[in-house]
């Protein structure tokens, strides 16, 4: 996944202007779906839209799992090291 593809999903899908480096977020999402061995695109739309992933179990009765919750987090920590370092 790439900063210009994160970019334009923000921008075309979501209607929203980015506020956030979108090449770390890409780069965090590239990262978790390798460690997950998963999708990158149902992990963004997990961060950016809260879409529930059903088969990592990510959502119950419409709230974090332990699990989705963690996976969140890892993200967010990995956008932020990608980020100090640009």
């Amino acid at each position: 996944m790439t900063g210009k593809e994160v970019e334009k999903y923000i921008m075309r899908d979501l209607g929203m202007i980015p506020r956030h480096d979108c090449y770390a977020l890409a780069n965090a999402i590239t990262d978790m779906a390798e460690e997950l061995c998963h999708d990158e695109c149902e992990l963004m739309y997990l961060l950016l839209e809260n879409r529930p992933m059903d088969d990592i179990h990510t959502h119950s009765y419409g709230f974090h799992t332990a699990n989705g919750r963690e996976i969140i987090n890892k993200l967010q920590d990995k956008y932020y090291e990608y980020e100090s370092n640009n």
